[in-house]
């Protein structure tokens, strides 16, 4: 099985251009009209936004889908950091990546519900994952809410130190307390272009099982998706590759597990506020 992304023949790469700017989502005819259908499927993550402000109507608007998300037991374990372009600059030196108007730093919070709630066994593992897992309903729910407004978005976890390959560095940044972690910044503004193809997807038969079975996914299919994704990243970056990207992951994941696991530990030895 491929562990590298591979390197292509000019024909391989120009075959799998094809296959991507040939994608679409798979919708039954009968519901290829629903708008709010049409909004999910055709959400893409934007990475060139146009200088134009966003508006304080909109930016409520989504970070209400934010809070309103579905959460284990409506415990709402998530918070978020956000930011305009000048308090970005003011908190990073930098600004936000991409050129976006507005930023939100998803967070997921045990802080609060242990604080309140000494009831609950103590499980730092579960409580983890739980919060991970609401909070990143959150922030679907936010991307989808800006894509209803025809705002554009996208979700990163590194770029710009701006995700969970990042946690240390952002915990002491965002000065948050034990409990609380970064997950992932999610930028906004209006697109600068238009949208990119679909990204290359598994097929429905390689990711979804009836038999209640798990199936391993076909060889060579992964393969034509990595092939896919070499030849995207390259026709959207000429001058990086996938590889390279992989490699800053590589080069981050080490220490980004420690911080966690620090996190972690920490949770195990303070059960409660």
């Amino acid at each position: 099985m491929t562990t590298v992304a591979p390197r292509l023949t000019l024909k391989e790469f120009l075959r799998s251009l094809g296959r991507i700017l040939a994608g679409r989502p798979q919708v039954p005819p009968a519901l290829a009209g629903n708008e709010l259908l049409k909004i999910v499927l055709n959400r893409r993550s934007i990475r060139r936004f146009a200088p134009r402000p966003l508006g304080e109507d909109a930016v409520a608007a989504i970070l209400e889908a934010g809070r309103l998300a579905p959460s284990t037991v409506n415990l709402q374990t998530w918070s978020f950091a956000v930011f305009t372009a000048e308090t970005w600059q003011a908190a990073f030196g930098r600004g936000i990546p991409f050129n976006a108007q507005r930023a939100v730093i998803v967070l997921g919070d045990i802080h609060r519900s242990r604080a309140m709630l000494d009831s609950l066994p103590h499980s730092p593992l579960v409580a983890y994952t739980l919060a991970i897992m609401n909070a990143s309903l959150a922030a679907m729910n936010m991307n989808i809410a800006a894509e209803a407004l025809g705002v554009g978005s996208v979700m990163l976890s590194e770029t710009g130190r701006s995700g969970l390959l990042d946690v240390g560095y952002l915990k002491e940044k965002l000065s948050l307390p034990e409990g609380v972690f970064p997950l992932m910044t999610i930028v906004f503004g209006y697109p600068a272009a238009a949208p990119p193809p679909m990204p290359p997807k598994l097929p429905m038969d390689q990711i979804g099982f009836t038999d209640g079975r798990y199936h391993e996914t076909d060889p060579a299919v992964l393969q034509d998706w990595m092939a896919e994704m070499t030849a995207g990243y390259k026709a959207m970056r000429p001058f990086s590759s996938l590889e390279a990207q992989l490699g800053v992951y590589r080069s981050k994941i080490g220490q980004a597990e420690e911080d966690l696991k620090r996190m972690i530990y920490q949770m195990e030895n303070h059960p409660r506020m």
